[in-house]
């Protein structure tokens, strides 16, 4: 939003308010009307202008603590305005308050609404009712001991009704302000929560594939003179690696929710230290080919969730290879024959890679997940384990 937006708006919001501050002013019109039928006399022509000058002072007050009271946000000089100015505008609406009954007669006290509702601006809103209620008795008290005044409630009701609803507007105003900067700050932090855990994802990702390519570039150029044949094979590999690593970053960063296998490994070894499962993982992916990535990452996910949920397990291997992986632990596992939903995904994106995927217990105590590009995983017992089917 441009400076020229945010004046407009702040012009706008400033019109809003003097409007609905000014319209209640219609209710001093008798007071007015008094003194303009008495305006022959120096004392009601005294009055009229005690009662201009009334107006726009208590519009001028609104205006100034309009901010601090009404719900507008970022007001770094509300409490100076309450304490000092806000008080120095309330004296003078009091003064302006008192001349005006004393010029003007009982008419004049119906400043004492605008000065009663004012100090609500003012002040705390206990004090504010407080300071309300004592004009209300000081307005009664009066109607019984002034010559020339006759009881009339009216005024003393609206003061009472003004403040109930000025009070509860401003408690409404200012909830509905706590709530939209709790918003805000849940957004700020939600914000600052993804880009942490993008962070975090990004680092896993390219922390070891980095190192491997540093050490491999050193190794490469002191092959140079020595051996340049093995110098091009490290060269050739340093491309292979650097297409890796940039392939996981731009799945890693598309949608901020793509299967990647070093995420993956690094969030499997959070998620079982968690679960109290000793974990032995393999630090990288670089064994895996580009192709079987994902895969590998879905089948990660999975065995370590199986492994967490149902094995009963206190310790968890994972093995990765250029034919694919291993998840084995040292649980019951789940039930031979009966593959639930997870592995039943498993198996059909495993079969589009062209990939087998195989699943059983291992004697004597144990169970095995793996996703292999072989007939069966390295290391397996065919004989305990089962080809899952979908």
């Amino acid at each position: 939003m441009s400076e020229r937006d945010v004046g407009e708006d702040f012009r706008g919001g400033r019109l809003i308010g003097f409007f609905f501050a000014g319209i209640w002013l219609v209710f001093l019109s008798d007071a007015f009307s008094a003194a303009w039928q008495q305006r022959q006399s120096l004392r009601a022509d005294g009055g009229l202008i005690v009662l201009v000058v009334f107006v726009v002072l208590y519009l001028v007050h609104f205006s100034h603590l309009r901010a601090a009271v009404w719900g507008t946000r970022g007001s770094v000089d509300s409490h100076w305005y309450v304490t000092r100015i806000g008080i120095a505008y309330w004296a003078g609406l009091a003064l302006l308050a008192a001349l005006a009954t004393v010029t003007i007669g009982q008419e004049g006290a119906a400043t004492w609404v605008f000065l009663a509702v004012s100090g609500l601006w003012t002040f705390r809103v206990r004090l504010g009712l407080a300071l309300g209620g004592c004009l209300v008795a000081l307005y009664e008290f009066l109607t019984f001991h002034v010559d020339g005044w006759t009881h009339d409630a009216s005024i003393s009701m609206s003061m009472v009704l003004a403040m109930a609803a000025v009070t509860g507007g401003m408690i409404a105003a200012q909830r509905q302000r706590a709530l939209a900067e709790a918003r805000e700050e849940n957004a700020r932090l939600a914000i600052q929560d993804e880009r942490n855990r993008m962070a975090r994802d990004v680092h896993d990702i390219l922390g070891h594939s980095l190192t491997v390519i540093t050490v491999k570039a050193e190794l490469a150029a002191r092959l140079l003179e020595v051996s340049p044949e093995r110098a091009r094979v490290e060269v050739a590999d340093l491309e292979r690696l650097a297409r890796d690593a940039l392939a996981d970053v731009r799945q890693a960063v598309a949608g901020f929710r793509e299967m990647s296998l070093p995420a993956e490994l690094a969030r499997a070894r959070s998620s079982l230290a968690a679960a109290g499962i000793e974990a032995d993982l393999p630090t990288a992916a670089d064994a895996v080919p580009s192709h079987l990535r994902e895969l590998c990452a879905w089948t990660l996910r999975e065995g370590v969730t199986n492994v967490i949920r149902h094995s009963s397990a206190t310790t968890c291997r994972v093995s990765l290879d250029e034919q694919g992986i291993t998840v084995t632990d040292d649980g019951v596992g789940v039930q031979p024959g009966s593959p639930g939903t997870g592995l039943i995904g498993l198996q059909e994106r495993a079969e589009a890679a062209g990939a087998h995927l195989v699943a059983g217990p291992l004697s004597p105590r144990g169970y095995q997940l793996a996703v292999t590009t072989s007939a069966d995983p390295r290391g397996a017992d065919p004989d305990t384990h089962e080809r899952v089917e979908a």
